[in-house]
């Protein structure tokens, strides 16, 4: 609109222009060279405008011929680069989808066309990591690390490529390169692994608490990882520097209060310096929300040399806080059982066994002592429950990627990852004969279970009859199994 406004503006005051020369006729004479020209003055003045406009356009004629060259050379770069372009994007396509001969073909097209472009060194260095090329890939990134505007993107590359090559002090170096130039969370994450590979858990603190700050690790993850950290920490420091690993230990359990190995272990500390009362609270409470057979074994034994009947009674309490819970009658189980009260290990074992379909093997095993204690090691019963012990499934324990340990640990002892064990039931799979079963109008079932790999399926398995023992006790096979008194005693204990 204003535009416009001018325009008028302008177009008016050139007609009012003309329009006062118009009014006020004069003449104009030149003399030269002998001639004579006598003209008006508005006369004049277009002549004059035309002559400059006539000029102007031989001038714009001449610089167009005198810089067509240099047009017509931009034009061939214009058009040479977006063919080296093109091809960039058909190598970078046939490199993502691993066609390695095409992505080797529209790399040297790409260089051939464009040079050393960032694009064209990245689509290099992927084709060298396709084709097993490391010299020349590590060359490329190399380049990339000496040009600022590609420089992280090397330092990533270098790193991948001395992982590859085993070389992890390397692949540090140059992760603490590019943290320093840039908070990155592959960096943080590389340097975290480092730290906590070396059992090193105050500068892997240190780099939680920096991803944290620059957002590269969620806050709810981060204050996971502090846990795990903060417990490992605690636990090694438990015997230099109680207090300060108590500390740790109770801020763990803060932040995670999931994370039974915290508890614990904090559990365990104030039993130490005879906060009893404390560490009795701290267990039940988290008992309460998780209950873990590492928890009954902490709390039953928390004060040192308790007999027996103490014991028994610790465990009561524990079991009284979650009574519908399997967990809570193990314990309590394995307590009367060293308390030597018999009948109150049957009682609170018996719901298990009716209730579970299949026992598991630590039910299978507390029931072959439960027999040994009571009636010798000679009994049938304790031979029938060993060998559905080695057939039972397995009870829950820490995983961490496909690897069973006794105990809860920081860091995976396979790849190093933090916070990888998890408390769970590994996987079976059924591969040999556990139980012969033929019933009128079914097939014969014959499975055996075995642990299966990470990636093993595990098939369905069948559903019980109602009116049938889909898993009857097995007879060992140096032993006829129980005669019908023992049958009678043993449907006698339970029922």
């Amino acid at each position: 609109m204003l535009r416009l406004i001018l325009f008028l503006a302008l177009l008016a005051a050139v007609a009012v222009g003309l329009s006062w020369l118009a009014d006020r006729p004069g003449e104009i004479s030149i003399t030269w060279q002998g001639y004579q020209i006598e003209t008006s003055v508005l006369v004049g003045i277009a002549a004059v405008l035309a002559t400059c406009i006539a000029f102007l356009i031989l001038w714009s004629i001449l610089r167009f011929v005198l810089r067509l060259p240099s047009f017509i050379a931009l034009t061939t770069r214009v058009r040479r680069r977006n063919k080296g372009y093109q091809a960039l994007t058909r190598g970078m396509i046939a490199a993502a989808a691993g066609d390695m001969r095409y992505a080797a073909r529209a790399t040297r097209e790409a260089e051939k066309l464009i040079g050393q472009d960032p694009l064209t060194l990245l689509l290099r260095a992927q084709t060298a990591q396709l084709e097993g090329d490391r010299a020349l890939s590590e060359k490329t990134f190399a380049q990339m690390v000496e040009d600022p505007q590609t420089r992280l993107l090397g330092l990533r590359g270098l790193h991948a490529e001395a992982l590859r090559r085993g070389d992890a002090d390397s692949a540090h170096l140059y992760a603490a390169q590019a943290q320093a130039i840039a908070p990155l969370t592959w960096a943080g994450e590389a340097l975290l692994d480092w730290h906590v590979r070396r059992a090193e858990w105050a500068p892997a603190l240190d780099i939680v608490e920096a991803n944290r700050k620059h957002k590269l690790t969620e806050s709810d993850a981060a204050e996971r990882q502090r846990a795990v950290l903060l417990t490992a920490q605690a636990r090694d420091q438990a015997d230099s520097h109680p207090d300060q690993a108590l500390r740790d230990a109770r801020e763990a359990a803060k932040l995670a209060p999931s994370l039974v190995p915290a508890h614990i272990l904090a559990a365990q500390l104030l039993a130490r310096r005879g906060d009893l009362r404390k560490a009795s609270r701290l267990v039940e409470s988290v008992w309460r929300i998780t209950p873990h057979p590492e928890l009954a074994e902490t709390y039953v034994h928390l004060r040192a040399g308790d007999a027996a009947q103490e014991r028994y009674e610790r465990a009561q309490r524990l079991a009284d806080l979650m009574p519908q819970d399997a967990e809570s009658a193990l314990a309590l189980a394995r307590a009367a059982m060293d308390a030597r009260h018999f009948d109150k290990a049957r009682a609170a074992l018996g719901p298990l066994l009716i209730t579970e379909e299949r026992p598991s093997r630590r039910l299978c095993l507390l029931m072959a002592d439960l027999e040994q204690m009571e009636h010798g090691a000679q009994s049938g019963p304790v031979r029938e429950w060993l060998a559905r012990a080695a057939r039972a499934p397995r009870d829950a324990a820490w995983i961490a990627d496909g690897m069973i340990s006794d105990r809860w640990e920081p860091a995976s002892p396979v790849t190093g990852k933090l916070d990888a064990f998890r408390w769970d039931v590994p996987q079976e799979r059924l591969t040999g004969a556990v139980e012969n079963i033929a019933l009128e109008g079914l097939p014969v079932i014959t499975a055996e279970a075995e642990p299966a790999s990470a990636d093993a399926p595990v098939p369905p398995r069948p559903k019980p009859l109602a009116s049938q023992a889909l898993y009857p006790m097995p007879a060992v096979p140096d032993d006829p199994g129980p005669g019908a008194d023992e049958k009678d005693e043993t449907e006698r204990r339970f029922s």
